[in-house]
């Protein structure tokens, strides 16, 4: 997921340019961590950013100062949750390709049905927040199980134990979990199988082939 905000979005997409975010900002930390133990390395890892302006070395500009803008509420425990349904869905296809399936994640309407909605807007994606973590090809986010599901189906049941504020708010909710075989064919560009064809870019990546286009 990872590689496909960074080569498959567009240059200055918004997914593309938080996943550039984030990754400065965990190096930043890091080395300002490990500076005081091997400080020649982490001096040359900070002179050698390429985002950095000045001249001045890790040890001129503070300790670490990570903004509060990271520390939205919900936001962990939405993505341990995701994890833990993401463990559930390989888990049922164990070792195979889980860009060949579809993730059908059903929830009871609830606090984690909510954190769950924050990584994931829409009923099924294929570029959700909450698709990347769950490494599939796309993602179903649902309230009920659906009436079409095959009889044979693999339902993965399991519980997660939401903490919120310290504790005073804590809920154990109940999830299903279903991989089902996806119908579409691998998009030659990003590689998950989300296209009509085999021979041509599913429809996010035909958006962005035009845009360079016009650029």
């Amino acid at each position: 997921s990872l590689s496909c905000r960074l080569y498959c979005e567009e240059e200055k997409d918004p997914k593309r340019r938080s996943c550039q975010t984030v990754l400065a900002e965990a190096l930043d930390i890091v080395v300002r961590s490990f500076a005081p133990i091997l400080p020649h390395l982490a001096e040359e890892v900070f002179q050698h950013l390429p985002y950095k302006k000045g001249s001045e070395g890790v040890f001129r500009t503070g300790w670490i100062n990570a903004s509060s803008a990271w520390k939205k509420p919900g936001i962990e425990e939405a993505i341990e949750g995701a994890c833990a349904m993401r463990d559930s869905f390989l888990g049922s296809i164990s070792g195979k390709n889980a860009l060949e399936y579809e993730a059908v994640i059903v929830i009871e309407p609830g606090l984690l049905f909510e954190l769950m909605e924050a990584l994931q807007a829409e009923e099924t994606s294929s570029v959700s927040q909450l698709n990347e973590i769950m490494m599939a090809s796309q993602t179903t986010l649902l309230s009920e199980l659906p009436k079409e599901t095959p009889a044979d189906a693999n339902i993965i049941e399991g519980t997660f134990l939401i903490n919120l504020e310290g504790g005073d708010i804590r809920e154990e909710s109940s999830y299903k979990v279903i991989a089902l075989p996806i119908a579409k064919a691998k998009c030659p560009r990003c590689r998950r199988y989300t296209s009509d064809s085999s021979s041509t870019p599913c429809p996010r990546c035909l958006k962005v082939i035009a845009g360079k286009g016009s650029t």
